[in-house]
């Protein structure tokens, strides 16, 4: 029973709420992109959907377009990630290429270039490895080299030569 002179036992109050800093987000959409391993990494800039760049871009990280490109993306040893806004009127040299968005200009990656789905690609392609996916968009020639064949400025394609000898 209670008594009068025992203080009675209260459960502690809750505690306010503490405002909670919002995690980090990357400036895409992380779906489209965790699906075929193009994780985000702290060394990868990104070039915002209100930007726009004309010129030549290089650079030693990996790069996410959701702006516009005009002129010429050159990253050899890294990712290339045109996002689904990102709109490129570029050549891109890279190693490797994923397209979520429109791109006008020939690719050039010592890996691999993936179109996906929502992805449109006008220009032709060079790369050891090529993935197109249902829904895609593409126009342009395919010529899959083999990792470090890198054939000679001026030199004839080996299919080009045996046609010839044939």
């Amino acid at each position: 029973m209670w008594k009068p002179n025992q203080t009675a036992a209260t459960p502690p109050a809750p505690e306010p709420a503490r405002p909670t800093p919002p995690a980090a987000t990357p400036a895409f959409d992380t779906r489209s992109t965790t699906a075929a391993g193009a994780i985000p990494n702290s060394e990868q800039a990104t070039i915002g959907k209100s930007l726009v760049v004309k010129g030549e871009v290089t650079g030693s990280e990996s790069l996410y377009v959701d702006g516009k490109v005009e002129g010429s993306i050159n990253l050899p040893g890294n990712r290339v990630t045109i996002g689904r806004n990102g709109q490129v009127a570029a050549n891109i040299n890279a190693r490797e290429i994923v397209v979520l968005g429109k791109v006008r200009g020939n690719c050039q990656a010592s890996d691999r270039v993936d179109i996906r789905s929502e992805g449109s690609l006008t220009g032709d392609v060079i790369a050891a490895r090529i993935s197109i996916e249902d829904g895609a968009f593409f126009k342009g020639g395919i010529d899959i080299r083999k990792p470090g064949a890198e054939p000679k400025p001026g030199a004839p394609a080996a299919a080009e030569t045996d046609k010839k000898e044939g």
